[in-house]
């Protein structure tokens, strides 16, 4: 079936020069490249010429084959890419080689940690091509079973300062990596009328001129149809009728090939029978249960015809269908109960593979069978230990549809639902969910289903009414004595209230739930659920409590991160800082990247909020993990953390395409996300502070305290507070911004934590009148922002300008010299040439900026380098940030000038004395 012409493809000239270019490039830049194009247009014909065009230049090259009978199989397309560097596998890290061998059932664990299998093939790769350059060949990606996907996902994405390329195809109705981060698609049409003709003349010289006509006419460029049309007709197999014409061209091609077997003898369809609906590649299993299926024993001489026809290969000692069209017109011409009959004889022979026996098992069968599905249950809990959740779902699907009880197949539906949440799939969960929510439930699988509600977009859907819909199923839960289940669903409940305020009433519905479950006062999710609902009241409790727990809150991770979210929430942002660096260290170590992305994003606004603006870092990474992880609303809040360090170390005009698309998300999703908003128009207002745009700025600002402004956030609010009054002062709006500290003072108690604390006593020193002000500036200074240099700064340029335009010139000039070389200090340039332009107004002159050439790092090159300087080697940073170790030498070579240094020895001394702002230490809480 090949569509070459001696050694190059006819009419594909444009499409080598191209493809073959990238493989002369990749000594300076690795990639994924994509085909797709309809069946036998030529992907793989391509692919094989470029294959063969890598060897000869020095490549290593490794090759796997999607297979439809495969998707189901957890690994079985990575294994097979892999095999001929299996060798190198103790080269490996422990926890990289345990993981990868885990995920082939090459070891006693069971258990899988999906990241660090993906960088554990990322190294492998990275270590191949460091003694010849690798073309990493997928073809049929679209049937490549989930788990591998994931992995190539991961590869596919990390491997530009790599010598690797990775060339897919795919149908172009299911494109496995869609997004253009991962690879770039391109779409193979047919080849012209000159190359079809050629094509047509070299592989069917004798068709008659009409025959010949029709041909090229009914192909449409298409080379697989050119060949197998003419040779079908040219050897009388298949009559073409004129309502053909209206077919697709897979349905006349699946009709090309299932005439070359309806006159095969018996034993020959028996084993192309049994090979269409295989999921391996042995032969010996094959031809053992055609044996079953024909009645007697079946031999490689009885099966050679299907060799001979082109419907199957060989490759080494394995067997293939030899085009993935021939598989699907022998399954279509089957009959159900020989569909059957091939299923129950493959479950017959695997007896060494009890989890493929099962899944065939389960398809020999047309009605339920609860014995089977709960044998699939099982091979679907085996296959999650292995971190196979995406053949772990499809296996519960099936056995949810074998199950016989309603209410156990419901049960079955939803666990495949919340593993498609984990994997993602937003589409499979709503036709899930959809499904379920019409059959009877168990109270319990009701609270699961409503735990769904949402879930894509961490509750920010949710209605005042489904919120109550929750907690009344808490209740109901904590009526059971399930309290697990109870706690989670108001966790879910609460998380709703921060991304959009349901009001008073249901935020107080879900506390006086909570309070009923029983928990001891210090527990975390009874913290989280206080702060996230906003509770006013409870407040007070939830930072005493706070203060008594250790700060890697008694070595439970979880736990940690619960306190952590507790304590943002409240505005406690120095224990929020502690709590969750170390479930930030833990998900790391386990490579658990969307939990991690959460975390990061949470701790770089608390570090935000501290005025410590090296939370670039976090922000950077946590952006990069949920684009990775496909957590929108996070990637988001990352975005916008990026965005108001750039404004505040950059200028005016930075980072406002950050800004536009996470408010795209925002207010894409139902009902808005108004947090998402509120740092949006912080973020907008900080970036119009330092151009001097003062009027624009309070109206950027203001939004956020407007209740009917979907921008509205009730406690971030609180936040923003103190560069509204910034701007008050010099727009004129000194009287409204005092109604607004009222209001705010209000909502912070006798108790406001220490990011309410900073808001309130610098905003009552700004919006003071004459006679109050110096000792409210005073105070601020030796309040909560005196430890804390960016807040300092902040109150000692307002205090300088304060006493610049009450004309103390002379005692205004201190203040503003402390501030400038603070700003400038933390790496604040913008604000620092705030401070400069008030000491200019006093007849000061003369300051320069102090540049550093660690600015001209990026944020991952400034993790990179600060790992490296503490002695990590590069394999060890890239375990840390899901790189391989060659990418992370790739990036010193490239940050090294830039430091004015020549080897890693000079990293620290060179870090050191380009200065860098550090994260002020959080309080003692053990």
């Amino acid at each position: 079936m090949s569509t070459t012409n001696g050694r190059r493809l006819v009419g594909r000239d444009d499409e080598l020069r191209s493809l073959f270019e990238y493989l002369n490039e990749v000594d300076s830049k690795g990639r994924a490249i994509g085909l797709f194009g309809e069946p036998g247009v030529g992907k793989s014909a391509l692919q094989a010429e470029v294959v063969e065009h890598a060897r000869s230049a020095g490549f290593t090259v490794l090759t796997a084959r999607g297979s439809q009978s495969e998707t189901r199989l957890p690994f079985a397309g990575l294994h097979q890419l892999l095999r001929p560097l299996l060798p190198r596998v103790d080269r490996l890290p422990a926890v990289q080689r345990d993981a990868l061998f885990a995920c082939f059932a090459m070891s006693d664990s069971i258990e899988i940690q999906p990241f660090f299998t993906s960088l554990a093939v990322l190294e492998l790769l990275a270590d191949a091509a460091g003694d010849r350059p690798v073309l990493v060949c997928l073809d049929d990606l679209h049937w490549m079973d989930q788990p591998s996907i994931d992995v190539l996902a991961f590869v596919s994405r990390r491997i530009a300062s790599e010598r690797v390329i990775v060339l897919c195809t795919s149908r172009p109705e299911s494109l496995p990596f869609a997004d253009a981060h991962t690879i770039e698609w391109t779409e193979l049409e047919g080849i012209d009328e000159a190359a079809s003709a050629a094509l047509l003349d070299a592989r069917a010289p004798h068709l008659v001129s009409t025959v010949r006509d029709r041909v090229l006419r009914e192909a449409r460029g298409n080379p697989l149809a050119l060949i197998e049309f003419a040779g079908a007709l040219e050897s009388g197999r298949y009559t073409w009728s004129e309502s053909d014409e209206d077919l697709p061209m897979t349905t006349r091609l699946e009709r090309t090939f299932a005439t070359q077997a309806e006159h095969l003898a018996p034993a020959v369809r028996a084993v192309l029978t049994v090979a269409a609906v295989d999921d391996g590649d042995d032969l010996g299993d094959v031809l053992a249960a055609a044996g079953i299926l024909f009645g007697s024993p079946v031999d490689l001489v009885m099966a050679q015809p299907a060799f001979e026809r082109g419907l199957l290969t060989m490759l080494g000692e394995r067997y293939r269908i030899t085009h993935p069209l021939v598989g699907s017109a022998l399954r279509q011409g089957m009959p159900p109960g020989t569909r059957l009959q091939a299923h129950a004889a493959l479950a017959r022979v695997l007896t060494g593979h009890p989890d493929r026996a099962t899944w065939h098992r389960a398809s020999s069968v047309s009605g339920r069978d609860e014995h089977i599905a709960a044998e699939l249950e099982r091979a679907a809990e085996n296959a999650q230990r292995r971190g196979a959740v995406a053949s772990a779902a499809a296996w519960l699907e099936r056995a949810a549809a074998l199950s016989p009880d309603p209410q156990t197949q419901a049960a079955r539906l939803l666990s495949a639902a919340e593993l498609g949440f984990q994997l993602g799939r937003f589409r499979q969960v709503e036709q899930i969910k959809a499904q379920v929510s019409g059959m009877t439930l168990r109270h319990r699988d009701q609270s699961r289903l409503a735990g769904l509600e949402g879930v894509f977009h961490d509750g920010s859907t949710g209605e005042p009414a489904e919120v109550r819909h929750l907690v009344g199923l808490a209740r109901h839960a904590t009526g059971a004595q399930d309290v697990d289940l109870a706690m989670q669903l108001l966790v879910g409940a609460a998380r709703r209230v921060w991304w959009r305020d349901p009001g008073a009433t249901v935020r107080n519905e879900i506390v006086r739930a909570a309070q009923q479950v029983g928990l001891p006062a210090h527990d975390p999710r009874l913290l989280a659920i206080y702060a996230l609902s906003q509770s006013d009241e409870h407040a007070p409790v939830v930072i005493d409590q706070l203060a008594r727990w250790p700060a890697d809150a008694g070595g439970r991770p979880d736990a940690a991160g619960l306190l952590g979210i507790a304590a943002f929430c409240t505005g406690d942002f120095r224990h929020a800082v502690a709590f969750l660096s170390t479930p930030v260290q833990e998900l790391r170590a386990q490579g658990r990247m969307s939990l991690l992305a959460e975390a990061l994003a949470i701790r770089a606004w608390a570090e935000i909020y501290l005025g410590v603006f090296d939370a670039a870092r976090s922000a950077d990474e946590a952006m990069r993990l949920a684009d990775e992880t496909g957590q929108s609303l996070w990637a988001s809040t990352a975005r916008i953390a990026v965005a108001l360090i750039d404004a505040v170390r950059g200028g005016p005009d930075t980072r406002h395409d950050l800004l536009s698309e996470a408010e795209h998300v925002a207010l894409r999703t139902p009902n808005a996300a108004s947090s998402l908003l509120a740092g949006v128009q912080l973020t907008r207002g900080i970036i119009e502070l330092g151009a001097g745009r003062h009027e624009r700025a309070y109206g950027e600002l203001r939004r956020v305290f407007a209740p009917a402004d979907p921008a509205f956030q009730r406690v971030q609010q609180v936040w923003t507070l103190s560069y509204l009054a910034d701007a008050a002062v010099r727009a004129n709006h000194r009287a409204e911004a005092r109604s607004v500290l009222t209001s705010i003072e209000e909502i912070a108690g006798a108790c406001p934590s220490t990011g309410s604390v900073i808001a309130l006593e610098y905003s009552r020193a700004v919006l003071a009148d004459r006679a109050s002000a110096e000792s409210l500036f005073q105070a601020a200074i030796a309040g909560a922002a005196g430890e804390l240099p960016w807040h300092r700064a902040r109150i000692e340029l307002a205090h300088g300008s304060w006493l610049r335009r009450q004309r103390r010139v002379v005692d205004s000039r201190g203040p503003l010299r402390a501030a400038r070389a603070t700003f400038d200090a933390v790496g604040a340039r913008t604000w620092a040439q705030r401070a400069d332009r008030e000491l200019r107004a006093t007849g000061e002159r003369g300051w320069q900026p102090t540049s550093s050439p660690r600015e001209l790092l990026s944020p991952q090159e400034t993790q990179i380098a600060e790992l490296a300087a503490q002695g990590l080697s590069n394999r060890e940073i890239g375990q840390r940030l899901f790189l391989s170790h060659r990418t992370v030498s790739s990036h010193l070579y490239r940050m090294f000038p830039k430091l004015g240094i020549a080897s890693r020895n000079q990293l620290a001394a060179a870090l050191a004395d380009h200065g860098g702002q550090s994260a002020p230490r959080p309080p003692s809480v053990g």
